[in-house]
């Protein structure tokens, strides 16, 4: 496979990319998720938080600067006290954006790829 670029697509949930396996051969089509995390999330009240996260996060977009907004602004404005739980699922909402061509997520001013992002990052609207 060595030069072969293998297809790849964003999970449903948590925006992450997801490259093709062997083992989804007969059923790539239907595959949607990363992870039986991701999976489990997407029904319940799992889902419910993330849209709230994107509501929340698509309205913080609307206001902000050239600069952008940190994804645990999202997470303080859906979760208030107990926004640290939502950190990680604020996340997957930046980068569920980005799937959808609606942001772009920054560190240090450059665009970085949000699935491979690590540390503190910002979410701006696309340029």
């Amino acid at each position: 496979m060595a030069g072969r670029t293998l297809p790849t697509k964003d999970c449903a949930v948590c925006g992450r990319t997801i490259t093709w396996r062997r083992k989804w051969e007969r059923d790539w089509e239907q595959v949607r998720h990363c992870s039986d995390a991701c999976r489990r999330r997407a029904g319940g009240a799992g889902a419910r938080v993330d849209a709230r996260l994107d509501t929340a996060l698509r309205a913080l977009l609307e206001r902000s600067s050239r600069a952008g907004v940190s994804p645990d602004e999202a997470a303080r404005a859906v979760g208030g006290d107990d926004w640290r739980a939502l950190a990680e699922p604020a996340r997957a909402a930046a980068r569920r954006l980005v799937a959808a061509g609606e942001a772009e997520i920054v560190q240090a001013g450059r665009v970085v790829d949000p699935s491979r992002a690590r540390g503190p990052v910002r979410v701006r609207r696309r340029s």
